[in-house]
């Protein structure tokens, strides 16, 4: 997913979530893990990234196997990379279900090109 200024569309952020399925999830055998236990590791990711002050909007990147059927609405896009970012790998989210990693790139105002 990335984020982008509304007005200006300049990328300030790019998520990149690694999603893994439990295989005995796929076999049928259901594990649950309380609403309360995923908030509290969602909320923890918070503090780590800067405060976005300006209107913002998102778009969806999915990245599959070349030979997955995707719906006829979606279109290519280029990877939307952020030139020099500032990253944050968050400790991994796991929902007993999926197992995810996530790692984030910001745009860093205080990296001047040099």
């Amino acid at each position: 997913m990335v984020i982008m200024n509304k007005a200006t569309n300049e990328l300030l952020e790019r998520w990149n979530f690694s999603i893994e399925t439990d295989t005995e999830v796929e076999k049928g055998v259901s594990r649950e893990k309380s609403d309360r236990e995923i908030m509290r590791q969602i909320a923890s990711s918070i503090t780590y990234l800067p405060c976005l002050d300006e209107a913002c909007v998102f778009d969806v990147l999915a990245y599959t196997d070349t030979d997955v059927a995707v719906p006829f609405t979606w279109i290519e896009s280029d990877p939307k990379l952020i030139a020099n970012p500032q990253m944050v790998k968050l400790h991994s989210f796991d929902t007993k279900i999926h197992k995810v990693d996530t790692l984030v790139s910001y745009k860093n105002d205080d990296w001047e090109e040099q």
